[in-house]
């Protein structure tokens, strides 16, 4: 674990770094300024990932930096397709293209994170609640949904990262685990709490106030 976690803290590190470079039209976003919520978001998905994963995530980050690419800009501007397709369509050619085969993959992968989502906000109501909306078709100009916030972001993956993530899925598909409940059980241990049980009631009991 200790060297999963190393890793996992220079990825962090890297895609902050990338995240600070992101330039918007309307101004630099206040996200790009909280670093905290950045670390504990990244790092509860991080520690739901296999190292093989992350190390080869990471492997993409160092060669996009090293190509003068961000990786970072590249996931906000793929999720632009779904939330802004007029401004996208002006620099979707700029984007590396994805071969029909590795999107079907891709949309593999995405159906069922989705459906996993779907299954933890109907467990967790409350919880499920505080997050991204789930599906595409709820995207906004000005909010973006897991759906497409994740089809932007493994879009950004290598093929080596990519082939990993999906084999990672597939076994978590394999054993019954939920990945959403993965990652939002690393999310609420960072703040405090023991269970999702534990964090549902106390939402709860805060909306009953």
């Amino acid at each position: 674990m200790e060297r999963k976690e190393r890793v996992i803290e220079e990825t962090i590190k890297m895609e902050w770094l990338q995240f600070q470079e992101v330039s918007n039209e309307g101004g630099r976003a206040a996200c790009q300024d909280d670093q905290e919520t950045f670390v504990i978001m990244r790092k509860s998905q991080f520690l739901a990932w296999d190292e093989e994963v992350i190390v080869s995530y990471l492997d993409d980050l160092n060669e996009a930096r090293e190509k003068g690419w961000n990786l970072i800009t590249e996931k906000y501007a793929r999720m632009m397709e779904s939330t802004a397709p007029e401004q996208y369509a002006r620099f979707a050619d700029v984007l590396p293209k994805r071969e029909e085969a590795r999107i079907r993959i891709q949309e593999d992968i995405i159906s069922k994170e989705m459906e996993w989502a779907e299954e933890f906000a109907a467990k967790y109501p409350k919880l499920g609640a505080t997050g991204r909306k789930i599906r595409t078709s709820e995207d906004t100009e000005w909010e973006t949904s897991q759906e497409t916030y994740l089809r932007g972001e493994i879009s950004t993956y290598s093929d080596k990262t990519l082939a990993l993530y999906y084999a990672m899925i597939c076994r978590f598909e394999r054993e019954g685990k939920n990945f959403t409940e993965m990652i939002l059980n690393n999310m609420i241990a960072q703040y405090g709490y023991k269970t999702l049980e534990q964090t549902e009631e106390r939402l709860d009991e805060d909306r009953r106030k």
